[in-house]
């Protein structure tokens, strides 16, 4: 039988369809700085744990979490079929990501992939435009453009590093990686209409759980005698900050506000993944990158400043009138809760 929700102690779907204000702006400003951290972290768990074993240690820990938090949690409203999109989304996104963004960073460095996931609101700003019929005005065009140049600028700034091996394919990893999440923040963003922000954050680490769970029990039993205790604690900082909470904000904010926009604000994170870089792991940090990750904020304030300055896109607009571009590529699909 289907929960049923006391809308004083649960998060309503349909509370996060809403425009909220501020509240989308403050959890993208969480969750860009906690993911821009997330590099640096991933380095550190890398020292004594193989890339799977890392994304299995945090999804293991950002599950156990999301369980306490799950009888909260409001119930969707399902349809047959949705399964199928669930399970796209936690495919895409921990599961192939983590794989590919593992391994990434075991060939280049934590700056450097961190100025590839600027790539990201490229990617989801031309897949809304196709798929749910979101377009980037002129002003957030023109912060798009001026931030992905940073990003460039960034990236060829960037001196050689010694614990980048292979950055050419670390980086080429490191983008397949932002194409799986593009595909899979797209894929969720039809299906914030009937579900919670949260609960479609559970599905996805919990199934990623349950399915990066044997590269811990086929890790050799005196392998755990060796890790070191920063591998320890990239782990433990990945599990219990990085990989539940930015992802529950960012969803948050996305159901609150077009994909592209919300997505615009990601290219603050390979500013943050630059500056950690050089403080906690000695990367280096030119001028030439310091003027970039000024030109990448200035863009990104361009662009976040398009709902304020009175342009709104097609999809706010269609919300006006009760439904949004998200609402009207509802799926058909879903396992119904209420069998």
């Amino acid at each position: 039988m289907r929960r049923r929700s006391s809308p004083a102690k649960r998060v309503s779907a349909a509370e996060s369809t809403s425009h909220g204000g501020g509240l989308p702006l403050v959890g993208l400003a969480l969750a860009v700085i906690l993911w821009g951290t997330s590099f640096v972290a991933i380095k550190a768990a890398l020292v004594g744990f193989g890339p799977l074993a890392v994304g299995a240690g945090r999804m293991l820990l950002s599950s156990t979490l999301m369980l306490a938090l799950w009888p909260r949690i409001d119930a969707p409203d399902r349809r047959p079929g949705d399964w199928r999109w669930l399970a796209l989304i936690a495919l895409l996104y921990p599961c192939l990501y983590y794989v590919l963004e593992g391994n990434a960073l075991t060939l280049t460095t934590a700056s450097q992939a961190g100025t590839v996931s600027a790539l990201v609101p490229l990617l989801a700003a031309v897949g809304a435009r196709v798929f749910l019929n979101e377009h980037l005005p002129g002003r957030a065009v023109a912060g798009l453009a001026a931030s992905l140049v940073g990003v460039v600028v960034l990236s060829l700034g960037a001196p050689a590093q010694a614990a980048a091996p292979a950055p050419a394919l670390g980086n080429a990893l490191e983008v397949l990686a932002m194409v799986s999440y593009a595909i899979s923040m797209l894929a969720l963003k039809r299906m914030t209409s009937r579900y919670s922000p949260w609960f479609l954050t559970g599905v996805q680490f919990l199934v990623g759980a349950l399915l990066f769970l044997p590269a811990l029990i086929l890790m050799p039993i005196d392998a755990w005698g060796r890790v070191p205790l920063e591998a320890w604690v990239g782990v433990v900082y990945l599990g219990l900050f990085v990989t539940l909470l930015p992802a529950g904000l960012y969803n948050f904010a996305m159901s609150r506000m077009p994909t592209g926009r919300a997505a615009m604000a990601i290219n603050l994170v390979p500013v943050v993944a630059l500056v950690t870089g050089f403080v906690l792991l000695g990367e280096s940090l030119a001028p030439i990158q310091v003027a970039a990750c000024v030109v990448i904020f200035g863009g990104v304030v361009l662009g976040q400043m398009q709902g304020s300055m009175g342009g709104r896109s097609e999809v706010e607009r269609a919300g006006d009138g009760g439904s949004s571009a998200a609402g009207q590529l509802r799926p058909t699909d879903a396992e119904s809760a209420e069998s």
